[in-house]
């Protein structure tokens, strides 16, 4: 059993994480799980909480990351993962955030996103027990409270570890909207690693028609290749972007509109860009900055606006399976950049935060 792991810690916003020695418990508590990490992908709210856009009271020196998969070193008593089967050491697992099970969220809505604990490893301070529950690490504590899934063999880390928050995001933003209509009209705003995955998820649904909405260029190029049928520069205006979206639909406008970038003119656009009795799925809109909806068009168009917050243990469930159903349909491997050492992990959150990476891939294995 490790007594200590090591570390990537953030100690300050914008500086570079610094590599520290941080204890790990002498024995797992019952239900919790001690996982040597394999795979964390960075998501763009680590870069969010790395550069201060999103910053929580007290919350540093904090271990960022939260979407990692990871061989089970030692387990507490009764730890199983979300299905009940028995997590043992040499298991692979992926997990989500840890619910109480107890509040008005989980106990009466039945939502574990509602959960008024919820938590995520990145609102653990590092220099408090149980110091390491985030992804830049070489071990990671797994709460008793963390849903738990065993990994099939044929989900590879990255996957797995996507899964954690981009995937499942994508899924249940899906699933709120109330799922894609073949040949249905689809605009994705955003071309980062949630925009294209969401591309490539409406394609997949069977969408006829996918345009995403974003940039730069590159990224945009990538959500080609993804499925996308058709791409918009955000270099331009609101109001050339709503021309373009009305000519490449025909004027009809798009039956489904997911918002997975945020920004002042994302609510006007969005509404925009839908159809009669179209959806707008809401999920990048965070932070403070409000963006003005216009309500009028909303009831004209009778559209249907659904806010969509990250995901639980049952999108993650679906987001794995997701992977493995289409396993050779997408080029996968092109969301994710050449694994890097924890030693590397400042520089790769650095280049996200330029958008010059779609998923970094920390291996906390490497040097």
């Amino acid at each position: 059993m490790p007594t200590h792991t090591e570390a990537a810690v953030l100690t300050g916003h914008r500086a570079p994480l610094e590599l520290r020695e941080l204890p790990l418990p002498a024995d797992p508590e019952p239900g919790a799980a001690l996982v040597r990490l394999t795979c964390t992908t960075l998501c763009g709210t680590d870069v969010h909480l790395w550069s201060g856009e999103m910053s929580l009271p007290g919350m540093l020196p904090m271990v960022l990351g939260h979407e990692m998969a990871g061989e089970v070193v030692a387990t507490g008593p009764g730890t199983t993962d979300t299905l009940g089967r028995e997590i043992k050491p040499g298991d692979r697992i992926g997990w989500s955030e840890s619910t109480c099970g107890k509040c008005h969220g989980c106990a009466i809505l039945r939502e574990p996103v509602a959960c008024e604990r919820r938590g995520y490893g990145f609102l653990q301070r590092a220099d408090r027990f149980p110091y390491a529950t985030g992804g830049l690490a070489r071990h990671c504590y797994v709460t008793p409270g963390a849903a738990k899934l065993l990994l099939p063999d044929d989900v590879e880390d990255t996957w797995a570890s996507m899964s954690g928050c981009a995937g499942k995001t994508v899924l249940r933003a899906v699933a709120r909207s109330g799922g894609i209509r073949p040949n249905a009209t689809v605009v994705v705003q955003g071309a980062g690693a949630l925009g294209v995955f969401a591309t490539a998820v409406a394609r997949l649904c069977g969408a006829g028609v996918v345009i995403t909405v974003g940039g730069p260029g590159s990224r945009l190029a990538t959500a080609e290749r993804f499925g996308a049928t058709a791409t918009v520069d955000v270099d331009s205006t609101p109001e050339e972007r709503i021309e373009r979206v009305r000519e490449l639909t025909g004027g009809r406008g798009a039956d489904h509109v997911f918002d997975f970038a945020g920004g002042p003119t994302i609510g006007a656009e969005a509404v925009a860009f839908a159809a009669q009795r179209g959806t707008v799925a809401i999920v990048g809109s965070t932070g403070p900055v409000p963006s003005p909806v216009p309500l009028g068009t909303v009831m004209g168009k009778e559209l249907t606006i659904a806010g969509s917050l990250n995901g639980d243990i049952a999108d993650y469930h679906r987001s794995v399976e997701f992977f493995r159903a289409f396993a050779g349909r997408m080029p996968w491997h092109e969301l994710f950049s050449a694994p890097v050492g924890l030693a590397g992990a400042s520089a790769a959150v650095e280049s996200m935060s330029r958008l010059g990476e779609l998923k970094a891939v920390i291996d906390p294995r490497l040097p």
